[in-house]
């Protein structure tokens, strides 16, 4: 059965940097596009980044864009969110999910979430 495992989260203060993991098993990790979510306290949930399954491609929210780099090891089945400049605006648990389109069918894991926590 497919896992993703999220870590790298924490406190941090305004200004500072975290580096997010996701570790994949249990699936082909090199077919699928993955993403960054995630849920602020009393929110519902936020797409933040993504990244084709190459890596070749990537994609952020306007909220994060400059600030966050997504990246991949297809060798390593890990996916990476690096975040600088982190705003209080910026708490929440973090989800990585990998998505798969394929004969008509969409093939879809979820992490249990890393939480970080922006605060001084």
């Amino acid at each position: 059965e497919g896992q993703l495992v999220e870590s790298g989260g924490g406190l941090v203060q305004p200004g500072g940097s975290l580096r997010l993991s996701c570790a994949a098993s249990g699936f082909t990790f090199s077919n699928y596009d993955i993403n960054w979510v995630r849920q602020a306290p009393g929110k519902g949930l936020e797409w933040v980044s993504g990244i084709t399954n190459g890596g070749g491609t990537t994609y952020y929210a306007d909220s994060v864009k400059g600030r966050f780099t997504i990246s991949r090891d297809n060798a390593k089945n890990t996916v990476y969110l690096q975040m600088n400049n982190l705003e209080p605006e910026d708490t929440a648990v973090y989800y990585c999910n990998a998505k798969r389109f394929v004969d008509l069918r969409w093939y879809t894991y979820w992490g249990q979430g890393t939480r970080v926590t922006v605060s001084s």
